[in-house]
């Protein structure tokens, strides 16, 4: 299968490529910068330098890989900067669906993310409706995440991925990462806010079978959403730092989310139960 991997030197994209090689498909990546199109490259993929902002040459890199399916794998995450995410989950999203359906492609597989849901006391199922309401800075990455989710319904088949929080190689979670850095730094205080992970392995492994999925939104997160007062010791032990920090209190939309309609429609079980093993991998 011809596939096209947008954003394919991210953290998800840099264990997915290798995935999709493994299995045979011939795979287009794109990067914004030249050592990452040649790194694409010196793993067997076609890489491409391309900035997704830039909607006629993202239109030529598409119809030039003329692919069965676009993997949408862009973020703008790196300097921490949420307004630019934001960006490109409207921009870029809308630069990437223009170009699939310019090109005849008739799947797409979207990360986004299960944290804009609206508040609520036990993890969230598919079927709880977007934050929209959400004070700003909230507002923000929710109408991105909005805008990405609809954009992307466009194309006939398009399958959502709402991921859990990352971790793991490449991610803010992990030793020398922005959240593992806060822990090291002793500025991290864990509350009763709930969150649901999910390994980079597990991301890339679900959007690697994602290409057959039936068109959907579905949660990628692990069995067991947790609140940081849970996990927060944990990922401090794995670190060799000292504990967090203790206090009461969550926002309401700080909830988690549910995988049970990935698990009993897909069949899908990630590589990594709860974070507690996940975790475990990290030292």
């Amino acid at each position: 299968m011809r596939v096209f991997v947008a954003g394919a030197t991210g953290a998800v994209g840099r264990l997915l490529v290798p995935l999709l090689l493994a299995d045979g498909h011939e795979v287009t990546g794109t990067s914004r910068a030249e050592a990452g199109a040649r790194g694409l490259a010196r793993q067997g993929a076609i890489g491409v330098r391309v900035d997704a902002h830039d909607r006629a040459a993202l239109a030529a890199a598409v119809r030039d890989a003329a692919p069965e399916v676009v993997l949408h794998q862009l973020t703008a995450l790196a300097e921490a900067n949420l307004s630019d995410n934001a960006r490109i989950r409207r921009e870029g999203t809308r630069n990437l669906v223009d170009a699939a359906k310019a090109a005849g492609v008739r799947r797409l597989v979207v990360q986004s993310i299960s944290w804009a849901y609206e508040p609520g006391d036990v993890p969230a199922s598919e079927d709880v409706p977007l934050d929209l309401s959400a004070d700003a800075p909230r507002d923000e990455t929710v109408g991105g995440v909005h805008a990405l989710e609809t954009r992307a319904a466009e194309v006939s088949e398009h399958v959502v991925l709402r991921y859990g929080t990352f971790y793991g190689p490449g991610t803010w979670y992990r030793p020398g990462g922005r959240v593992g850095g806060q822990f090291e730094g002793s500025g991290f205080t864990a509350t009763d806010a709930v969150t649901s992970f999910v390994h980079v392995e597990d991301a890339a492994l679900a959007a690697v079978a994602a290409l057959h999925w039936p068109t959907g939104t579905y949660n990628i997160v692990d069995d067991e959403p947790a609140p940081a007062r849970a996990w927060a010791p944990v990922f401090a032990q794995v670190l060799g730092v000292p504990q967090p920090a203790v206090a009461e209190g969550r926002a309401g939309w700080q909830r988690g989310a549910d995988n049970t309609l990935s698990r009993m429609k897909l069949g899908w079980q990630p590589k990594y139960p709860t974070w507690r093993e996940g975790f475990a991998t990290l030292s």
